[in-house]
């Protein structure tokens, strides 16, 4: 059975993942004998999940396709950005509460819904008008100004440019970080970032000062992507200078490889890195997310350390030079929490920081994507975070 069509024009990649819902699966990602270093530190408990309603509709927009999220503690307010760019409504992002206890998490509460703006104070045009189409990703809340930075994947086969630009909590636009040229949009030939696979995920160092961005997959010229059985190419994590907007460092982190055969094995899978965050001013947690045809999604989360692995900035080709990638640790393999009363994995891809429980331990809140889908489901997951003595 082929599915039905969806309301908005979306990547094969994010179509695909929604029909996986059918099948009802979920599927533990297998350490393969290419990864023998890696060994799980269990260090989340889940606490819940709580969903909103499929294509529920708040102060006339639809809401769906959450990919980013971030919390501010000091007025106890989340932000979700969505991924629609401007087809359904116009691109924008969210503010919510969500009730947080050491045992349930309570329903998601929407409170506003806010258009982000382009430099000259219009909203961002949908595929149909042309122009600058955005393609919202990841979202991050400042505190030290009160504003929130987001990024784009942009378009690479229109030539649309992936972005990380600053807004105010009006949505009126603040200013656009200096891209390296190496994520400039190529539609062409064996270099540069592929479509749908660059700005996927982001996050400022406590302090406020660097802000990390990661790319979802390799740039072409620096490998592949993941496949079953082989890892991908290494994507490039850059850090920037929050006060200037330029780049400053960059490392090399390298996805799995897809965790099982799609079914039929000739059917489309992927995997690739949706969000990251930081754990203190080094350590860096990272979110990798497979989808499988006819199996379902996978979720990992690993950490990593980015003062370890080499400087890839100025290498402008990795696939044809010596650097090492920064090594990962698993912490969770999400399969894992189906005994606790995970009822299933989707397109996750939203990942922050929450309030601290009573006990003073942190906690970890996800999103899931729902690309619209009526297959798939938004989902809100939350978990205490027990860091290592």
């Amino acid at each position: 059975m082929i599915p039905a069509p969806l309301p908005h024009d979306i990547s094969r990649r994010t179509f695909l993942a929604g029909w996986a819902a059918i099948s009802g699966l979920t599927v533990a990602a297998c350490a393969s004998g290419l990864q023998p270093h890696l060994a799980a530190i269990p260090r989340l408990r889940l606490i819940g999940e709580t969903r909103l309603p499929h294509r529920m509709t708040f102060m006339g927009t639809t809401v769906g396709g959450l990919s980013g999220l971030d919390y501010d503690p000091a007025d106890d307010i989340w932000y979700a950005l969505s991924d629609d760019g401007s087809d359904i409504n116009a691109a924008r992002f969210y503010t919510l509460r969500l009730k947080i206890s050491p045992t349930v998490l309570g329903h998601a509460e929407l409170l506003s819904v806010v258009t982000m703006r382009q430099s000259d104070g219009s909203s961002y045009p949908g595929r149909s008008r042309g122009g600058t189409v955005p393609d919202p990703e990841s979202i991050r809340y400042r505190p030290q100004t009160q504003t929130l930075l987001w990024t784009s994947e942009g378009g690479i086969q229109q030539g649309i440019d992936p972005f990380v630009r600053e807004v105010r909590l009006d949505g009126n636009h603040v200013r656009e970080f200096e891209l390296p040229a190496m994520f400039r949009a190529a539609s062409t030939g064996d270099s540069g970032p592929r479509h749908n696979l660059t700005f996927e995920g982001m996050s400022l160092t406590p302090g406020g000062q660097s802000l990390w961005v990661a790319m979802e997959a390799a740039l072409k010229q620096d490998g592949p992507v993941p496949r079953v059985g082989a890892r991908g190419g290494p994507c490039r994590f850059t850090v920037f200078d929050v006060a200037a907007g330029r780049a400053m460092r960059q490392i090399a982190y390298e996805p799995d490889a897809i965790a099982r055969p799609p079914i039929p094995p000739t059917a489309f899978a992927d995997n690739g890195v949706s969000e990251i965050l930081m754990l203190d001013e080094h350590r860096m947690l990272v979110l990798e997310r497979a989808y499988m045809s006819g199996v379902g999604n996978s979720l990992r989360l690993y950490q990593i350390d980015t003062r370890q692995g080499s400087d890839t900035l100025a290498i402008p080709k990795l696939m044809e030079s010596a650097f090492t990638a920064a090594p990962k640790t698993l912490v969770a393999d999400f399969a894992e929490f189906a005994p606790q009363g995970l009822s299933r994995l989707d397109n996750t891809e939203g990942m922050a920081w929450g309030p601290r429980l009573a006990n003073g331990k942190r906690t970890l809140v996800f999103v899931s994507d729902d690309n619209f889908n009526p297959q798939q489901v938004t989902q809100f997951l939350a978990f205490e975070f027990q860091e290592e003595e």
